[in-house]
């Protein structure tokens, strides 16, 4: 399976709950997670895998620093995981 696969289904998923997923360029920001998920008032970020694969050490230092200022964000490398993205935002 592909990341683009897992991604899609994220995207589908949060619409058709009524929320909404941006997918996010960073200019000048490397390692930063790849997608903004909102709805009802609630956001998170969401790094996507494809299945097995790990964020980088980049990457992990980069979300520890983003968690340090309150913000969620979730590594999405299966399908299932895409589910504690729903439920976080409550949809």
């Amino acid at each position: 399976m592909r990341e683009s696969t897992i991604e899609k289904a994220l995207v589908r998923e949060i619409r058709v709950r009524g929320g909404e997923s941006r997918k996010i360029r960073w200019i000048g920001r490397r390692g930063a997670p790849d997608r903004l998920c909102a709805a009802h008032g609630r956001h998170c970020w969401v790094e996507l895998k494809k299945p097995g694969e790990r964020p980088t050490s980049l990457q992990l230092r980069e979300h520890e620093r983003m968690r340090g200022w309150g913000m969620a964000v979730f590594v999405v490398d299966t399908m299932s995981d895409i589910q504690k993205i729903l439920k976080y935002l409550m949809i």
